[in-house]
Protein backbone atom coordinates (compact mmCIF):
# COMPACT_ATOMS: atom_id res chain seq x y z
CA UNK A 1 0.00 0.00 0.00
CA UNK A 2 1.11 3.38 -1.01
CA UNK A 3 -0.22 5.09 2.40
CA UNK A 4 1.08 4.12 5.73
CA UNK A 5 -2.74 3.45 7.93
CA UNK A 6 -2.01 0.46 10.38
CA UNK A 7 -5.60 -0.51 10.66
CA UNK A 8 -5.50 -0.61 6.82
CA UNK A 9 -2.38 -2.58 6.23
CA UNK A 10 -3.41 -5.25 9.05
CA UNK A 11 -6.49 -5.56 7.43
CA UNK A 12 -5.45 -5.93 3.89
CA UNK A 13 -2.71 -9.02 5.28
CA UNK A 14 -5.72 -10.31 6.82
CA UNK A 15 -7.39 -10.71 3.93
CA UNK A 16 -4.89 -11.47 2.02
CA UNK A 17 -3.40 -14.29 4.41
CA UNK A 18 -7.25 -16.19 3.95
CA UNK A 19 -7.41 -15.78 0.46
CA UNK A 20 -10.34 -13.09 0.38
CA UNK A 21 -10.73 -12.32 -3.35
CA UNK A 22 -10.91 -8.88 -5.17
CA UNK A 23 -9.56 -6.53 -2.17
CA UNK A 24 -9.64 -2.78 -2.80
CA UNK A 25 -9.31 -0.27 -0.94
CA UNK A 26 -11.73 3.08 -1.43
CA UNK A 27 -11.32 6.46 0.32
CA UNK A 28 -14.33 7.49 0.90
CA UNK A 29 -13.67 10.78 3.65
CA UNK A 30 -14.89 13.06 0.68
CA UNK A 31 -17.81 11.22 -0.29
CA UNK A 32 -19.11 9.93 3.43
CA UNK A 33 -18.58 11.42 6.57
CA UNK A 34 -19.43 7.51 7.82
CA UNK A 35 -15.84 6.58 7.30
CA UNK A 36 -12.50 7.50 5.42
CA UNK A 37 -11.63 3.99 3.90
CA UNK A 38 -13.70 1.32 2.85
CA UNK A 39 -12.02 -2.42 2.65
CA UNK A 40 -13.69 -4.24 0.13
CA UNK A 41 -13.41 -8.05 -0.23
CA UNK A 42 -15.28 -11.34 -0.88
CA UNK A 43 -15.18 -14.95 0.30
CA UNK A 44 -16.34 -17.89 -2.31
CA UNK A 45 -19.05 -19.08 0.49
CA UNK A 46 -20.39 -18.25 3.57
CA UNK A 47 -17.92 -20.21 5.51
CA UNK A 48 -15.14 -18.16 3.87
CA UNK A 49 -16.77 -14.79 4.06
CA UNK A 50 -16.78 -15.70 8.78
CA UNK A 51 -13.48 -16.84 7.84
CA UNK A 52 -11.91 -13.54 6.60
CA UNK A 53 -14.08 -11.51 9.03
CA UNK A 54 -12.67 -13.99 11.95
CA UNK A 55 -8.81 -13.20 10.60
CA UNK A 56 -9.69 -9.34 10.29
CA UNK A 57 -10.54 -8.92 14.01
CA UNK A 58 -7.95 -11.18 15.57
CA UNK A 59 -5.41 -9.91 13.27
CA UNK A 60 -6.42 -6.32 14.53
CA UNK A 61 -6.57 -7.38 18.06
CA UNK A 62 -3.11 -8.87 18.06
CA UNK A 63 -1.24 -5.98 15.97
CA UNK A 64 -3.06 -2.88 16.60
CA UNK A 65 -4.70 -3.77 20.47
CA UNK A 66 -8.51 -2.85 18.64
CA UNK A 67 -12.00 -4.39 18.73
CA UNK A 68 -14.15 -3.37 16.31
CA UNK A 69 -17.01 -0.77 17.44
CA UNK A 70 -19.42 -3.35 15.52
CA UNK A 71 -19.64 -6.32 13.32
CA UNK A 72 -23.15 -6.30 11.37
CA UNK A 73 -24.61 -9.31 9.16
CA UNK A 74 -22.36 -12.19 10.96
CA UNK A 75 -25.21 -15.02 11.44
CA UNK A 76 -25.91 -14.40 7.81
CA UNK A 77 -22.38 -14.32 5.77
CA UNK A 78 -23.59 -12.53 2.92
CA UNK A 79 -22.12 -8.98 3.73
CA UNK A 80 -19.96 -8.50 6.77
CA UNK A 81 -19.60 -5.39 7.95
CA UNK A 82 -16.89 -4.60 10.69
CA UNK A 83 -16.70 -1.09 12.02
CA UNK A 84 -13.36 0.24 13.21
CA UNK A 85 -13.59 4.17 12.71
CA UNK A 86 -12.15 5.72 9.90
CA UNK A 87 -12.20 2.11 8.49
CA UNK A 88 -14.59 -0.47 7.21
CA UNK A 89 -14.21 -3.16 6.38
CA UNK A 90 -16.48 -5.25 4.38
CA UNK A 91 -16.54 -8.98 3.35
CA UNK A 92 -19.37 -10.20 0.66
CA UNK A 93 -20.46 -13.12 -0.66
CA UNK A 94 -19.71 -12.59 -4.19
CA UNK A 95 -24.06 -12.43 -5.20
CA UNK A 96 -24.30 -9.80 -2.37
CA UNK A 97 -21.45 -7.77 -3.43
CA UNK A 98 -22.23 -7.84 -7.21
CA UNK A 99 -25.93 -6.81 -6.17
CA UNK A 100 -24.87 -3.92 -3.52
CA UNK A 101 -22.09 -2.98 -5.86
CA UNK A 102 -20.24 -0.33 -3.52
CA UNK A 103 -17.54 0.16 -5.64
CA UNK A 104 -19.60 1.81 -8.35
CA UNK A 105 -21.95 3.71 -5.60
CA UNK A 106 -18.34 5.28 -4.66
CA UNK A 107 -16.59 5.68 -8.05
CA UNK A 108 -15.75 8.56 -7.43
CA UNK A 109 -13.34 7.51 -4.17
CA UNK A 110 -9.46 6.97 -5.20
CA UNK A 111 -8.51 3.51 -5.22
CA UNK A 112 -5.43 2.91 -3.16
CA UNK A 113 -2.82 0.48 -4.80
CA UNK A 114 -2.54 -3.13 -2.61
CA UNK A 115 0.85 -4.40 -3.65
CA UNK A 116 1.93 -8.41 -2.66
CA UNK A 117 -2.14 -9.11 -3.68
Amino acid sequence: MKEKNPILETAVKALNAKKGVDIEVIDVSGLTNIADWFVLASGTSNIHVKTLVDEVEEQLKQEQGIDPKRVEGYPTAQWILMDYGDVIVHVFHPEAREFYSLERLYSEGARMEIEDK
